[in-house]
């Protein structure tokens, strides 16, 4: 009856990479969002801006007003 040699060294490391793992798997379920939906929220957002800065009024001195004497 002989009992199998584990090297412990290599059992931590093997634990630490799963433990690891298992974390950034966590983490993007919580924190993780596909390429597509940045895009999305970026196209969004640029959108809105773009709305916001058409509709702004100029403001003074701005080179739109002009100037008499």
């Amino acid at each position: 009856m002989s009992a199998e040699i584990v090297n412990l060294r290599q059992v931590r490391k093997q634990r630490k990479r799963t433990d690891k793992e298992k974390q950034a798997e966590d983490n993007r379920r919580k924190f993780g969002r596909t390429k597509a939906e940045r895009d999305d929220a970026r196209r969004r957002r640029e959108h809105l801006e773009n709305q916001v800065e058409s509709h702004r009024l100029p403001g003074p001195g701005s080179s739109s007003e002009t100037e008499t004497d």
